[in-house]
């Protein structure tokens, strides 16, 4: 990525490590980053063998005081956010600093749902899984695992998506409405000297 002041990043259909790594090089670099939709995010593997790993995560905590960690978040943000931590070296100020940079969201909440998004190439499952293996979501994973939020994201999404396409429908027929205007538009030979004066022509 090109040095932007925030980058927001549509996190469906990447894998999930290589897009971590990625944005951990970009807030390391001084980027500001912001990732939505992490509930679309794919993981190589079946979704039965993501969850015997993440059990065996889950049986690793302080035996003599659970509540001491290590924690194991269940939201696919937050499952998000510790993995690009893992690729940080967050117990310095500078790795510190950088993890301030990096938001991580499930669904699109106000304003990103107003911004242009990105993809990024290098981690999409369709560029980079062959189609005969298996993977699965992370929303599917976290869900299984305790996260309660799956049906209200996918009804604010659902929400979301119709107006999005209104929009862009509006968007369309104006922008055609004006490219059909300037062609039919009828300019002087006076204006014309004048708009070629001032470089338009």
């Amino acid at each position: 990525m090109s040095f932007m002041k925030e980058v927001v990043v549509d996190c469906r259909g990447h894998l999930l490590g290589r897009l971590c790594s990625i944005i951990a090089k970009e807030i390391l670099n001084g980027q500001k980053v912001v990732c939505v939709r992490s509930e679309d995010i794919n993981m190589s593997g079946s979704l039965y063998r993501a969850k015997l790993k993440y059990a065996n995560f889950r049986r690793k905590h302080t035996n003599s005081n659970p509540s001491h960690g290590p924690f194991h978040q269940r939201a696919p943000s937050k499952i998000l956010w510790r993995t690009v931590r893992g690729m940080v070296p967050h117990k310095t100020p500078r790795g510190a600093a950088a993890l301030d940079r990096l938001k991580c969201f499930e669904g699109m909440p106000h304003p990103y749902d107003r911004k242009k998004r990105m993809v990024i190439p290098q981690a999409l499952k369709v560029l980079r899984l062959r189609p005969e293996r298996r993977f699965c979501k992370l929303g599917d994973l976290s869900a299984e695992f305790g996260w309660k939020h799956k049906d209200l994201i996918k009804r604010l999404e659902d929400q979301r998506k119709v107006k999005s396409e209104a929009f862009h429908k509006k968007k369309v027929a104006a922008t055609r409405a004006r490219q059909v205007a300037q062609k039919e538009v009828k300019i002087s030979d006076e204006d014309k000297k004048i708009l070629a004066a001032a470089g338009f022509a």
